[in-house]
């Protein structure tokens, strides 16, 4: 069975254990912030989309300051212990936000957007908004430099899909528990609850990743175990260097500053898709249990076609087509999707436009993108890509959000906005193909498949 198992796959039975335990982990991950995520995103559009654009850019300006100060941590502490502990501050934060809404709302004060809204409500919604603004995408990033520390080339392109689909599940049961726990209640407490759901997640993610951490170690087809191999010491020594050297990685690499112009690209399409979604949701609902009903239930359909893409399309994609037609799907999809939604401009068009667009992010780009980190240095993964993966991202979300707002002013009707989208679409398309080729030359120079297909 476990033979038939691992055909199905197209993992190895040796390599079992570490990727379901890996998917496990990202279940965790998920599922912890989607029962977070509608709160955030029902506290951002609460007083308007105005104030959701200066949210952006407050977000964008955090997360600069975040990944350089978690540079620092990595470069004095090893793989081991910062994750945890990345994992720890998480919960903490989420037990001091709990904490302040109890409090608030105690001293009589109502969540932002209520009729007793405070200054204070209104200051802890909007820093909880930044706050896991940036938070997530650092959660998403240091997994999947994880996973890369794992899983060497050949393995990231069979596994990662797999690994994936963990996190669907995960990303569905948690919007979909918060769905229904919105529906049930209209209590101004509701935030405090899911927040401490969300806590309870990411204490179980770090239990796993101490377990599969000591797995890959003992592990023979790991890619830790080889590299111990050659480097006794790895595990115990700090990675080192300075908190500027993902900063001055991106700035004199030309192959993670390329995929930093992709992430960015990404950002600003995702940005222009997620204005009109809350507009939709802001326009029609009154209450804050509504908004993160409605969002939830944005989030549910998405990711039921992100699971329908990853067991279907995903697992056998990257090796049949390769990295670069992979990660060039994302555009075509952008700019088919806008040229529709310009022709029907329909709730029901932007719902499906939405949740496939989504789907191709995560369940297509995104294991793809994540394999071009697998010929990077440990370091560059710790310090360079969190840079990538949050404060490039945000600065994408900033763009997308301009361009958003401008297009508004200037009145420019959805025909216009997906025909801006059609060179937008050609250039990333070819930034996708060189980059699959300089991944390739890298993986050449550095390293051999441990595995053998």
């Amino acid at each position: 069975m476990t033979d038939s198992l691992a055909r199905v796959l197209r993992i190895n039975r040796s390599e079992l254990p570490p990727v379901f335990l890996s998917a496990l982990y990202f279940f965790c991950l998920l599922c912890g912030y989607f029962f977070l995520r509608p709160v955030r995103e029902a506290m951002g559009i609460s007083r308007g989309m105005s104030d959701l654009r200066w949210l952006f850019v407050v977000t964008s300006i955090t997360s600069l300051l975040a990944v350089l100060a978690f540079g620092g941590v990595v470069a004095r502490m090893n793989r081991r212990r910062f994750i945890p502990i990345a994992y720890l501050f998480i919960i903490t934060c989420l037990l001091v936000f709990a904490g302040l809404l109890i409090t608030d709302i105690a001293a009589g004060g109502g969540l932002i957007g209520s009729d007793t809204e405070t200054v204070i409500s209104r200051l802890i919604g909007y820093t909880f908004y930044v706050w896991l603004s940036v938070i997530n995408l650092f959660v998403t990033s240091v997994f999947w430099a994880f996973m890369v520390d794992i899983f060497n080339v050949e393995q990231c392109k069979r596994i990662f899909p797999f690994i994936g689909i963990g996190g669907t599940l995960g990303a569905i049961s948690g919007g979909w528990a918060t769905s229904v726990i919105s529906g049930m209640t209209e209590s101004a407490y509701l935030p405090v609850g899911l927040m401490l759901i969300g806590a309870t997640f990411f204490g179980l993610a770090i239990l796993i990743v101490l377990m599969l951490d000591r797995l890959a170690i003992r592990s023979s087809l790991s890619r830790l175990t080889m590299e111990q191999v050659k480097n006794q010491k790895e595990e115990t020594e700090k990675i080192g260097g300075t908190f500027w050297d993902g900063m001055r990685a991106i700035a004199t690499s030309p192959y993670i500053l390329g995929i930093g112009v992709y992430i960015i690209l990404m950002a600003i399409s995702n940005t222009m898709i997620y204005f009109t979604q809350a507009s939709i949701i802001l326009n029609n609902t009154d209450t804050l249990s509504q908004r993160v009903a409605g969002f939830a239930q944005f989030d549910m359909l998405a990711q039921m076609a992100t699971l329908f893409t990853q067991i279907f399309i995903t697992t056998h994609l990257i090796k049949r087509i390769g990295v670069g037609w992979t990660l060039a799907i994302l555009p075509a999809v952008t700019m088919i999707g806008f040229a529709v939604l310009s022709i029907w401009t329909l709730y029901g068009v932007m719902a499906i436009f939405q949740a496939i667009h989504r789907a191709t992010r995560y369940a297509v780009s995104r294991p793809a993108r994540e394999t071009l980190f697998s010929v990077v240095s440990t370091s560059e993964k710790y310090k360079a890509k969190p840079i990538v993966d949050v404060f490039l991202y945000r600065g994408g979300d900033v763009v997308g959000a301009g361009v958003d707002g401008l297009f508004a002013v200037l009145g420019l009707s959805l025909t216009a906005v997906a025909t801006a989208t059609v060179p937008l679409a050609g250039v990333w398309g070819l930034l996708s193909l060189r980059l699959s080729r300089a991944q390739y030359a890298r993986s050449q120079a550095t390293e051999k498949p441990l595995v053998e297909n």
